[in-house]
C-alpha cells in the first residue's frame, strides 16, 4: 500500500487550515487517513506549524512520499534534516549522541532565523502603524482648522484702522490751526504798531 505524507484541508473558505497526515494514496485528499502527522496554518506571517518530527520521520524511513508542498514544509521543521543524520548514524559515520547535537545546533539556528524575522515584521508593524497615526493626526488637524471661524479681534482691529487714522488727522489739524494761529498773532501785534506811528505823524 503506497503512503503519501500530504496536507488535508480545513478551515473555512477563505482561511484554510490545514492538516499534515500519512494517507493511502488512493484515498480522497479529504477522506480517511493512517496518522495526523501535525497542522499547517498559512493565514499567519510566518506561518504556524506543528508537527512530530520523530512521527514523520518514521513514515519517511518505512517508504512513504510527501507530496511537494508536504516535503517543504518537512525541510522547514527539519525532518528531512534528522532523517539524513540518522541515516548517517546507521552507516557508523557518527553516533547518536553527535546526530543529536547537530540536529538540536540546526533547530536553533533555525528558530533564530524566525525569531529574526518575527521582529523584522513586528518592526515594520509598528512603523506603519506610528505612520498611519501621524498621517490622521495631521488630517485632523487641517480639519478642525477649516471648521474654526476666523478670529473676531482681527475684524476689530481692521475696524480700528480707520478711526485710528481719523484720529492722526485729527491731531494733524489741531497742529496745523495751532500754528496758524502762532503766525497770525504777530501780525495782530504789529498793527497796533502801526497805528501808534500814524498818530505821531498826524502831530508833528
Amino acid at each position: 500500500m503506497p503512503v503519501r505524507i500530504r496536507l488535508q484541508r480545513h478551515g473555512k473558505k477563505g482561511k484554510p487550515f490545514y492538516w499534515i497526515v500519512a494517507a493511502d494514496s488512493r484515498s480522497k485528499r479529504d477522506g480517511k487517513f493512517l496518522e495526523k502527522l501535525g497542522t499547517y496554518n498559512p493565514n499567519t506571517n510566518p506561518a504556524t506549524i506543528n508537527l512530530d518530527v520523530d512521527g514523520s520521520v518514521k513514515w519517511l524511513h518505512n517508504g512513504a512520499q510527501p507530496t511537494d508542498t508536504a516535503r517543504a514544509i518537512l525541510s522547514y521543521k527539519g525532518v528531512l534534516m534528522k532523517k539524513h543524520l540518522l541515516e548517517g548514524v546507521k552507516k557508523g559515520a557518527f553516533d547518536e549522541a553527535e546526530a543529536e547535537k547537530r540536529f538540536t545546533a540546526w533547530l536553533e539556528e533555525k528558530e533564530a532565523k524566525i525569531q529574526a524575522k518575527r521582529d523584522g515584521l513586528s518592526k515594520a508593524d509598528a512603523d506603519a502603524r506610528a505612520k498611519a497615526l501621524a498621517a490622521e493626526k495631521e488630517v485632523n488637524e487641517k480639519r478642525i482648522a477649516a471648521q474654526q471661524p476666523e478670529p473676531e479681534v482681527e475684524e476689530v482691529a481692521e475696524g480700528e484702522a480707520p478711526a485710528a487714522a481719523a484720529a492722526e488727522g485729527t491731531e494733524a489739524t489741531v497742529e496745523e490751526t495751532a500754528e496758524a494761529k502762532a503766525e497770525e498773532a504777530p501780525a495782530e501785534e504789529a498793527a497796533p504798531e502801526a497805528e501808534a506811528t500814524e498818530e505821531e505823524a498826524s502831530k508833528e
